[in-house]
């Protein structure tokens, strides 16, 4: 079932639409996705083949998960994350502990970000989160994605102290990605929750944040207050 799956991917390959999704990842020399793979399949083809092959056994996705392909990554990912929300508490578990045991290979923007809640958010949410705090710590950028991504799972349940848990230890990160992401998440708390919460966060960090990150936070604001946290002036 996997090599038909493979099969399936490839017969789809777009070379025209390839070359641009490696300028868009970043696959160049020194940049974030340096070396990456890709088919060309647009996300809506890789969803409907992880739907199809959503009885693959967890061992052969995490083989998938393993290729230097990034669509066959994010496939392995999508059926991961299928078999996890109708997965009974050991399936959960065991799933969980894979997709942190291969981080290395949850290496885009895009890998992370259609995963990470639906996932490690999910599994940890009634659980001791000590582990984002972790990640967040971590060397590789894309498990300190993981981390801020995971707690969008707990917004979306009315719950916004890990992320600011998380916020505050990436409140200095260098990596632009990363200042996208944790603003990202703020806003959602925003959004979501209530933007006074939001703004609680914001009133004693927002001055010591990168710019992008604060951009990214404030996205929402009436454009008055928007302006004035750009300012420096609240």
């Amino acid at each position: 079932m996997l090599d038909e799956l493979k099969k399936g991917l490839r017969a789809q390959a777009d070379p025209a639409k390839a070359r641009i999704l490696r300028g868009f990842f970043k696959t160049g020399p020194g940049e974030y996705g340096e070396g990456d793979i890709f088919l060309g399949l647009a996300v809506p083809k890789i969803r409907a083949l992880s739907k199809r092959y959503g009885c693959l056994d967890i061992s052969d996705a995490e083989k998938l998960l393993s290729s230097p392909i990034h669509e066959e990554r994010l496939c392995a990912l999508l059926i991961l994350v299928q078999k996890f929300e109708k997965g009974a508490g050991p399936e959960k578990r065991e799933i969980y502990r894979r997709y942190l045991k291969n981080t290395v290979y949850i290496n885009s923007w895009d890998l992370v970000d259609l995963t990470a809640d639906r996932i490690v958010g999910a599994f940890l949410k009634d659980r001791d989160k000590s582990v984002l705090y972790k990640l967040a710590g971590s060397k590789n950028i894309w498990d300190r994605r993981i981390a801020i991504l995971a707690t969008f799972h707990f917004i979306k349940n009315g719950l916004s102290a890990q992320t600011f848990a998380v916020a505050g230890i990436l409140l200095n990160d260098e990596h632009d990605l990363i200042h996208k992401a944790v603003g990202w998440m703020l806003r959602e708390v925003g959004k979501r929750i209530d933007i006074d919460t939001e703004e609680r966060f914001l009133k004693s960090r927002y001055k010591k944040m990168p710019r992008t990150m604060l951009r990214y936070a404030i996205e929402r604001f009436p454009e008055t207050k928007r302006r004035a946290y750009l300012k420096g002036e609240i």
